[in-house]
């Protein structure tokens, strides 16, 4: 009878999904700078007016909610983003705890100049099979959705 040697737990970056999914994201981060900085934001900074651009006058708890983002990771993004013109924050009147976030005029703008930018790595990478990138997506929101389900 021989002895097996028994495997050692293997911390290769290369064989963690997390870490291929993290990679990825900010591969996607890179892929999608030269769009972005036609607009002057980051890719955070997009999202949060993606947010906003659909739903106005949110509070900074809501948009994080839709973000999955602490509001300590926010805060300073949307102090940014005040800085830059596009939103106003301000006490909620009815509660002072909560902050909402309403688009400036020059925020509504930069909408349109948004619809106009398409990413240019997405036709390069799928071939204009749009399927196939509604297929990942879906996939990549299922995993989400069942690691949230797991957290609580």
């Amino acid at each position: 009878m021989s002895e097996s040697t028994p495997t050692s737990p293997s911390l290769d970056l290369n064989e963690f999904l997390c870490f291929a999914l993290h990679s990825t994201a900010q591969a996607m981060g890179r892929a999608n700078k030269p769009m972005l900085e036609k607009i002057g934001l980051t890719y955070p900074q997009y999202l949060v007016m993606i947010v906003l651009w659909k739903e106005d006058n949110r509070t900074v708890s809501a948009i994080g909610d839709k973000l999955y983002l602490e509001s300590s990771t926010l805060t300073p993004m949307l102090k940014r983003l005040e800085a830059l013109g596009y939103i106003r924050r301000e006490r909620d009147t009815e509660d002072e705890r909560q902050v909402r976030i309403r688009l400036t005029e020059q925020g509504r703008t930069l909408h349109d100049k948004a619809c106009e930018l398409h990413p240019d790595w997405v036709e390069h990478v799928f071939g204009g099979d749009m399927q196939a990138v509604h297929d990942l997506k879906q996939r990549v929101i299922a995993l989400r959705d069942k690691l949230l389900s797991v957290e609580g």
